[in-house]
């Protein structure tokens, strides 16, 4: 079993979820192999995929490694996760889901660091807002972009998480 023979089997199927595959990844773990999925997409609100999407994708890509010959014969135990707020954004789509969210950004020239909201995103940027100023960040200039965790999130930030109520 290889990461890009998995790669193979596990893309059409999550994208038939309408989830992406973020990475994938094999660790030994004595007589076992651990195989750790980490997916995204926008899932039914746009800002990512939902417990009961991971979960039919979980049960679906099961059954398609069981069915597998690339799998080989050893047992695997398989963990399939959202990528969290720990990995970075490296990509549009990810900025894009986290709109609303606290970012600390480092660029490749001589800017320092900057935490601030992502208030918009385009292909190419975003526009973060700081207090009453905007920043408009142009993608390439970025070397790492890390959500922040928020334990008193601004009460007009909650209501994009919640569902609407009828």
């Amino acid at each position: 079993m290889n990461e890009q023979s998995l790669r193979r089997i596990l893309e059409p199927i999550l994208a038939s979820a309408g989830l992406e595959l973020e990475a994938v990844e094999i660790v030994s773990a004595g007589r076992r192999s651990l195989v750790r999925v980490v997916v995204d997409g926008d899932g039914a609100n746009g800002r990512g995929p939902t417990l009961d999407e991971i979960a039919e994708a979980s049960k679906a890509l099961s059954a398609a490694l069981d069915d597998a010959p690339e799998a080989g014969s050893r047992p695997y135990t398989l963990e399939v996760s959202t990528r969290g707020v720990g990995r970075p954004l490296t990509r549009p789509e990810h900025w894009r889901r986290n709109a609303g969210r606290l970012v600390t950004v480092r660029f490749s020239d001589e800017r320092a660091p900057v935490t601030a909201r992502i208030a918009d995103t385009t292909a190419t940027g975003a526009t973060l807002t700081l207090d009453a100023r905007t920043i408009t960040v142009d993608f390439a200039d970025v070397t790492r972009a890390l959500i922040q965790v928020e334990l008193n999130r601004p009460a007009a930030f909650d209501d994009q998480d919640q569902p609407e109520e009828e």
